[in-house]
């Protein structure tokens, strides 16, 4: 059936989530073949972690197109604004009509691997990625910075060979498809590595960074760590300083709000150094300083209103939830703080409401929101002995609390991304 309108497109595309998550390459190498290899075109780089991934995305996309690069591709999700986003070039999502077109082009492929019983069930995520790579080849993109959906080691990304790869960081995610330890969520991400491929790590503990080490050893692979091989010295106003062998910058200004997001900046700016030299372009002090400070990054303690002050922040795991509450006690110390939350059930729902009550002079609202894997607000009644709110409607708490708050106040949306996405679509048109 050819499609001929966005919605189903995307209607199509989102019929192969009842395939739901299954690792391996198999099948989109079998799409990608049928496509004739459209990866094979592309200059790369490719970035893992259970982290900043996306700020670390947005730092070197920006870094190169100040760098005065024509076309610089990025691969991300999940989307924030619109579906097209994941697919962007020069951070303009993929425009409805080229949607449309991939989208028909893909259907028959798809189709034809559905028949083999060893193919059968793309999922959404392997169809998105093969789609991806293949508008990128057909624009001519000069860079295409790839984002891992889940793991690294069976993500349909890991077809690529780049020229560098990037981890972030490692923290207890998705633990019943990565693993239940650090160490084997570790082994997971550093599937990305290649032969004789440069990798780039951020600040990751001791016992993950070993098995990182090992398997970078063992693929003769470059390794380039932060704190050893490029380093950072926060100054004032959280700007920063960043130092390698031979770069020296002094007081960079970043874009995206957080001390976190000076260490996403930092392996950003090595990425696109180590980048740089493997392609033969020259990065100048000012490209590196505009780019990190025009980047943007959406959900990312993201102010969206005033009065009170609003603030998204796609906190989505138990490490992002770590990240968060040490911005809070130092962007928003004494403020009183009303925080709204949802997660998705995939998540350490309990431990992330754990940590939200432990933020002083704070109101919790837990809350719900539309998509197949949000919380059940049914199976925690029980929070209401310990002064939690449960919110069945997250718009009619939303805009109850911005009626309600003072202007000195602070009113947080944080959790799911997926929610994040909503929430922020919402506050936007409102």
């Amino acid at each position: 059936m050819t499609v001929t309108r966005i919605d189903e497109a995307l209607e199509w595309i989102h019929s192969r989530l009842k395939f739901n998550i299954r690792p391996g390459l198999a099948r989109v190498k079998a799409l990608l073949a049928l496509l004739e290899n459209p990866e094979r075109e592309l200059s790369m780089i490719h970035i893992a972690g259970t982290n900043g991934k996306g700020s670390t995305v947005a730092f070197v996309r920006s870094i190169f197109m100040q760098a005065g690069l024509k076309k610089v591709a990025s691969f991300t999700s999940p989307f924030i604004e619109s579906f097209g986003e994941r697919m962007s070039i020069n951070a303009q999502p993929m425009p409805d009509d080229k949607l449309i077109y991939y989208v028909n082009l893909l259907q028959p492929l798809v189709e034809k691997l559905d028949a083999d019983e060893h193919l059968t069930g793309i999922t959404e995520f392997e169809i998105i990625t093969a789609m991806g790579f293949k508008y990128f080849a057909d624009e001519k993109v000069d860079l295409a910075v790839i984002e891992v959906g889940l793991g690294g080691l069976l993500d349909s990304t890991n077809v690529i060979v780049p020229v560098v790869s990037g981890i972030t960081t490692i923290g207890l995610d998705h633990v019943d498809i990565l693993g239940h330890t650090l160490e084997e969520i570790a082994a997971q991400k550093a599937g990305i590595i290649k032969p004789g491929i440069p990798v780039v790590t951020g600040n990751i503990i001791p016992e993950a960074l070993r098995v990182i080490l090992d398997v970078a050893g063992k693929n003769v692979a470059r390794l380039y760590q932060f704190g050893l091989d490029y380093q950072t010295e926060i100054e004032e106003n959280e700007c920063f300083d960043f130092s390698t062998r031979q770069n020296h910058i002094k007081k960079i200004e970043k874009s995206l709000l957080g001390l976190h997001q000076v260490e996403n900046a930092a392996m950003a700016i090595e990425l696109a150094l180590v980048y740089a030299e493997k392609v033969g372009i020259s990065l100048s002090e000012q490209q590196i300083r505009s780019g990190i400070k025009q980047a943007f990054w959406p959900a990312r303690m993201e102010k969206l209103a005033e009065n009170p002050l609003t603030v998204l922040d796609g906190a989505h795991n138990v490490h992002a939830m770590e990240r968060m509450l040490q911005n809070l006690k130092t962007e928003f110390a004494g403020k009183k703080i009303t925080i709204i939350f949802s997660a998705i059930t995939t998540k350490d729902i309990t431990q992330m409401i754990k940590m939200l009550q432990t933020v002083e002079n704070s109101r919790l609202i837990l809350t719900t929101f539309d998509y197949p894997k949000a919380l059940n607000l049914a199976d925690f009644r029980y929070l209401e002995a310990e002064d939690v709110e449960l919110a069945p409607s997250w718009q009619l708490a939303l805009v109850r609390m911005r009626k309600m708050l003072n202007e000195d106040e602070l009113l947080l949306i944080t959790g799911s991304l997926y929610f994040s996405s909503q929430v922020r679509d919402f506050l936007l048109k409102n």
